[in-house]
């Protein structure tokens, strides 16, 4: 009788082998299977994100938290008298110096935080939201519906944003749900163009083909089949339309037509303290270094989204 050899061959996964010794049939699961790979948060930033990515994240999530809970850490109220000293230096006591008043200037711009960062997200959600929900319709719908919107928003866009919002400014006055309405108004046209060219290239495409041959409704092809492949260009775009907003609304305020007093948004805080220009103060310095650094960390974090949306293109 031949003996068993003492190392036999390894099997192949998922080869079944039978146990005499026990009498039952055992299973060799593949080494993938039993334990798995496990990446933890850090690597999967790493790997969604480039470092540039990541740094602009970083940045973005930073202005978020402050514009949430800046007047919460504040260390002096937003429009408090706290020093003798004009334009003062960095101290100990006054971080970011202090303003033409004698106010603490690291407060004042936790406080105008929450306009700057608050009016422009809500303003660029309002303008994407709308630019996308129409460019869908118009892309999905028939030709008429199409050129009627197209031409409507044609006629906004050729109308540049600062010289609209100059004139419903002035026509309505300046508040904070006239600031947010005029910016979204401004930039919906053109998150519309964006979506609609979108929307349409989809449209061509064979697997759309085939639900509206099997008789799927236009919302159901809109919120499924199209929407979710298009969804990495627009977070691209909104983020654009986010920078450009922050842009529009500092811009006004440093013309006296923005955020009014007593609250002030960072392009008030720069106007307000343009008199220390010329000295190199803090006050008109710190608020124009938190408006560049909100835009280069959007911009950085756009160009990730970009590189990704590419990379799911190609594949």
């Amino acid at each position: 009788m031949m003996s068993r050899p003492d190392n036999p061959p390894v099997p192949h996964p998922g080869t079944e082998l039978y146990d005499v010794s026990r009498d039952e049939v055992v299973v060799e699961t593949p080494a993938a299977e039993v334990a798995p790979a496990k990446y933890n948060t850090l690597q999967r930033l790493v790997h969604r994100f480039s470092v540039l990515g990541l740094l602009g994240l970083f940045m973005v999530l930073f202005w978020l938290l402050v514009a949430f809970v800046g007047p919460l850490v504040a260390p002096y109220k937003g429009g408090a008298l706290t020093s003798t000293e004009i334009f003062g230096r960095y101290s100990a006591a006054y971080p970011l110096g202090t303003d033409y008043l004698g106010r603490d200037m690291l407060s004042r711009i936790l406080y105008g935080a929450r306009y700057t960062v608050g009016l422009a997200l809500a303003a660029a959600l309002l303008a994407s939201v709308i630019g996308t929900f129409f460019g869908l319709v118009a892309a999905v719908s028939g030709k008429w519906v199409d050129e009627v919107l197209s031409r409507l928003f044609d006629a906004l866009i050729s109308i540049p944003s600062k010289v609209l919002a100059l004139v419903v400014i002035a026509a309505f006055g300046s508040s904070i749900t006239m600031l947010t309405t005029v910016a979204a108004l401004a930039y919906i046209p053109g998150a519309f163009r964006i979506s609609r060219s979108l929307a349409l290239n989809v449209m061509g495409l064979e697997y759309v083909q085939v639900a509206r041959a099997r008789g799927e409704g236009l919302l159901y092809i809109a919120r499924v089949e199209i929407l979710p492949n298009m969804i990495h260009p627009m977070l691209a775009d909104f983020g654009l339309r986010f920078v450009f907003i922050v842009l529009l609304l500092s811009g006004l305020s440093f013309l006296g037509l923005g955020v009014q007093p007593p609250n002030a948004d960072w392009g008030s805080l720069v106007r307000e303290n343009i008199g220390g220009l010329s000295e190199g103060a803090p006050a008109v310095l710190m608020p124009a270094v938190a408006i560049a650094t909100l835009t280069i960390g959007m911009n950085l974090l756009i160009d990730n989204l970009r590189r990704r949306s590419r990379s799911h293109g190609d594949a």
